[in-house]
């Protein structure tokens, strides 16, 4: 059983996404722990990060969240304060990213979240809980990705690999990771001043979104051995005609658009596979194998690049800019500052509850 105290008597801050009659309004305020959803854990979250699902959350859309008011941040890292399983103890690190978190559960947005056991994963003692946000659900979307082509048997003496849409979230942790590896990555973005950024983070080359907006040829040219596709519609039309023979995409976004044009050509004469990637929904196993593969063969030495911290009074315009297109790399939010006021105050309760006893 959790401590009724604890709950009845702590207060924590959070982003929140109201509706009224004028349409939706996001505003910082202060929730109580006694009224999140009754769970296995309650976590004292640390740090979240912002996605383009969180964004969409923010935003109002029905697709992502059913009911409002609500708190977004579909990932979070943190420490257990209260647990009724008996997987994870109280004072354990953990990671929790996607299945309905932040979407009709609140999220890591807030200074506290409550959630089933089973959508926890242990913190791998070889990453701080800012590097674990700084990839969080984009870069397990990209080690999935990463993942599934290894699994095709892609191998770095094998031919060149596309990222697109590689400036964003999933795209820029694609790009570390398979050239950690030892691929050839070339980097697709519609942002002409970030070809440095892309290089840095270990792109052979770059090249620009327009080169592939154009529909083109049912089965050209095979440039690739394939890679990892953010963005979909014409950009994914043209990345499968430019494949080559027995090769793979991995498939994980559709900010250029949910459909696409193709023909069966590019896999009955090539034998290539269009695999789909869904981040949110994977088993807890496979998490786990990417989170512990991240911690140690797949570090990322330059981490640091990656990545800013926002507060939760700076997220807003944040989130206008993965709305607009112009998010560069991952931004995480850090609950650690308001954390450090509030465990002065759960000390000094529990201080005047000894007292009382």
């Amino acid at each position: 059983m959790f401590n009724t105290h604890f709950m009845e008597d702590t207060k924590y801050k959070a982003f929140v996404t109201k509706e009224s009659d004028s349409g939706f309004s996001n505003s910082i305020e202060n929730l109580s722990v006694a009224d999140l959803k009754d769970n296995d854990l309650i976590v004292k979250v640390s740090y979240s990060s912002l996605n383009y699902k969180d964004a969409l959350s923010a935003s109002g859309n029905r697709g992502v969240t059913r009911e409002y008011p609500h708190t977004p941040g579909i990932n979070a890292v943190g420490e257990v304060i209260e647990s009724n399983s008996s997987d994870f103890k109280t004072g354990e690190k953990i990671i929790v990213t996607g299945y309905d978190l932040g979407m009709n559960t609140f999220g890591g947005f807030g200074q506290y979240i409550s959630i089933p056991a089973n959508w926890a994963i242990p913190l791998p003692k070889e990453l701080s809980e800012a590097e674990a946000m700084s990839i969080g659900t984009a870069g397990l979307t990209a080690g999935l990705c990463v993942r599934k082509l290894l699994m095709n048997d892609f191998t770095p003496d094998s031919g060149d690999v596309l990222v697109t849409g590689a400036s964003g979230g999933v795209g820029s942790v694609a790009v570390m990771v398979l050239s950690k590896l030892g691929f050839k990555v070339v980097a697709l973005t519609g942002k002409k001043d970030q070809a440095d950024y892309l290089e840095s983070l270990g792109a052979s080359s770059v090249i620009m979104r327009s080169e592939m907006e154009e529909q083109g040829k049912p089965l050209q040219r095979g440039i690739y051995q394939g890679g990892v596709d953010t963005v979909g519609g014409n950009i994914l039309s043209n990345f499968i005609s430019q494949t080559s023979q027995r090769g793979a995409i991995t498939c994980c976004g559709n900010v250029a658009g949910p459909s696409f044009n193709a023909t069966v050509y590019p896999f009955i004469l090539r034998a290539n596979h269009l695999v789909g990637i869904d981040s949110a929904q994977t088993p807890i196993s496979i998490k786990s194998e990417i989170w512990n593969k991240f911690a140690l063969e797949w570090y990322i030495d330059e981490i640091d690049n990656l990545y800013k911290s926002v507060s939760i009074d700076e997220i807003v315009p944040e989130i206008e800019k993965i709305l607009n297109g112009e998010q560069v790399g991952r931004v995480i939010l850090s609950h650690r500052w308001l954390n450090f006021w509030g465990m002065i105050n759960v000390k000094q309760y529990c201080s005047n509850s000894n007292k009382k006893n």
